[in-house]
């Protein structure tokens, strides 16, 4: 795999709008203002504030921003806004060749998710599943998700173990054992949209990580099913799922029973495997939020409850 120059103080970050438009475009201001507060340089996508739907802005207007990005000496960081929905959509028009030739590095989550599978395949690039620049100002930002993501992006060093935002949470392991791979993963929900694509993930003898939000126990095993039934969850060395915010029943009545809780559907699907799982970290829509590079070598130990990075995703 190849990887992206660290970053450094005085580095410029290019701000894009993969999926969908800040709520508030004013979002994009306090991150540019927070950046040069701290020693950054940025630069903003032309169609970063747009809207078109669902999304920020066309396909084809999306992809460009990512490419110009890419293509610019004068960029270091590619950063998206935020998530939500249309990355996918944006695969036939990014010019993943060129991105090959200029790795660098590439930062979110959620929707992101698509992203980073396609770079991880077509491009042969480390990326990182991480914040996205609008939760960067003094409101939003945790010291947790601020520390662990300068550590990823700018450290030569490994960052060794993940560890809980908070030390009065828990880890559960639910399949004790250790296991060592390359690391991929991401957001469930497009984990599952890319299986029968050009992009579809490989997780063999790799460890997969896992999250999602506002997703009910009963979505959530769906979509675990769809994974076991492709053969995903056999093939992974090890899994760890992360927080996930909110996956509850929702109150409804769907005309059948439908209160089982996400630990119990998690436990349905991992136990079987007989590789290390654990199910705890924050990987995903909490406020804390540690930043994983995807595409270098990790190693579980779940016996210890230990996740761990063992290179680093930069030079």
């Amino acid at each position: 795999m190849l990887k992206p120059k660290h970053l450094k103080k005085g580095d410029t970050f290019g701000i894009v709008s993969p999926a969908s438009p800040s709520e508030n475009k004013s979002d994009v201001v306090r991150c540019v203002e927070w950046l040069e507060k701290n020693g950054y340089k940025s630069v903003v996508g032309k169609n970063v504030n747009k809207t078109k739907g669902f999304t920020a802005a066309s396909e084809e207007d999306r992809a460009a921003d990512i490419n110009e990005m890419f293509s610019r000496d004068d960029v270091d960081v590619v950063i998206s806004t935020q998530g939500g929905y249309g990355s996918a959509q944006l695969m036939k028009y990014i010019d993943f060749n060129m991105i090959t030739k200029n790795p660098k590095i590439f930062v979110g989550f959620s929707d992101i998710t698509s992203l980073h599978l396609m770079l991880n395949k077509f491009s042969n690039i480390v990326t990182f599943h991480g914040p996205g620049i609008a939760r960067f100002n003094s409101e939003e930002l945790t010291p947790y998700t601020e520390t662990q993501f300068f550590k990823a992006i700018s450290d030569l060093e490994a960052l060794g173990n993940i560890p809980l935002a908070d030390e009065k949470k828990w880890l559960n392991c639910i399949n004790k054992g250790k296991a060592k791979g390359q690391i991929i993963g991401g957001n469930l929900t497009l984990l599952c949209s890319s299986l029968g694509t050009p992009y579809e993930f490989d997780c063999k003898d790799k460890l997969l990580f896992i999250e999602d939000t506002e997703t009910e126990p009963w979505i959530f095993d769906h979509m675990l099913s769809h994974l076991r039934n492709s053969g995903k969850l056999n093939d992974a060395a090890g899994i760890i799922f992360g927080e996930c915010e909110n996956c509850v029943p929702f109150k409804h009545n769907p005309g059948y029973y439908c209160d089982t809780s996400l630990e119990d559907v998690i436990n349905y699907y991992a136990k079987p495997l007989g590789i290390p799982v654990m199910y705890g970290l924050p990987l995903g829509h909490t406020k804390d939020l540690a930043t994983i590079p995807i595409g270098v070598e990790g190693f579980i130990d779940s016996d210890a409850k230990r996740f761990e990075i063992l290179e680093s995703g930069v030079i």
